[in-house]
């Protein structure tokens, strides 16, 4: 389900009024009713490398500290591409014709939407691999991770034959909601890096945050 609040701050605009907020609460209705979102994943092994994470079972290699970070404790990961589909692209461009104020409150609908996809994903794989806690899921961008890593991600989930989105010689998504994640998978409880206190599931018995401090000090 899409989440308002996350969609009002793809707007930038968390404290919004009553209004607003209702004017985004149909615009969202209306999105959930049209558009599904879609995505597939691959689960392989983590070896845990000098020159980076590799995820054996895909033959990829994730470089970098942020990767390392992530998936220190990790034992297995996901990589994920999940999208809106090119329908939502073209009735974007049909409300934006229209009206353009309600097409950038679409926009921001469109990307909750798709995080909300990627959330549906993490609950089946942890449906599926029942005992495992998973990490924040981070993306190619994210810290050092390389933004080039996008097409063999999408090439590994054969992504643009099963889901119809492929990568841009800019490295580019298309269509333009789409995101392609990697989401560890341990044995013990993992700490919200990413997304913040606000989504962690310890985030009212936390001794870190009690202490004044987070899991990125």
């Amino acid at each position: 389900m899409l989440d308002i609040d996350e969609a009002l701050r793809y707007l930038g605009a968390s404290g919004a009024d009553e209004a607003l907020r209702q004017r985004m609460e149909g615009v969202a209705q209306d999105a959930e009713q049209r558009f599904v979102p879609r995505f597939i994943y691959r689960v392989s092994a983590v070896e845990h490398r000098p020159e980076g994470e590799w995820l054996s079972d895909l033959q990829l290699l994730l470089p970098g500290n942020s990767a390392r970070k992530m998936l220190a404790e990790c034992q297995r990961a996901a990589v994920l591409v999940c999208t809106l589909g090119l329908g939502f692209e073209q009735h974007m461009r049909l409300t934006q014709a229209r009206d353009m104020s309600q097409a950038v409150l679409l926009d921001a609908c469109g990307s909750a939407l798709v995080e909300a996809g990627c959330d549906a994903a993490e609950k089946e794989l942890a449906a599926r691999f029942p005992g495992v806690y998973l990490t924040d899921r981070f993306s190619p961008g994210y810290g050092d991770l390389p933004l080039d890593l996008q097409p063999a991600i999408c090439r590994i989930t054969d992504s643009q034959r099963r889901l119809g989105v492929y990568v841009t010689e800019s490295c580019l998504m298309t269509p333009q909601k789409s995101v392609t994640a990697i989401i560890g998978m341990a044995d013990k409880p993992q700490r919200a890096r990413i997304r913040g206190c606000a989504y962690c599931a310890m985030k009212d018995t936390c001794a870190l945050r009690k202490g004044g401090h987070s899991c990125d000090d």
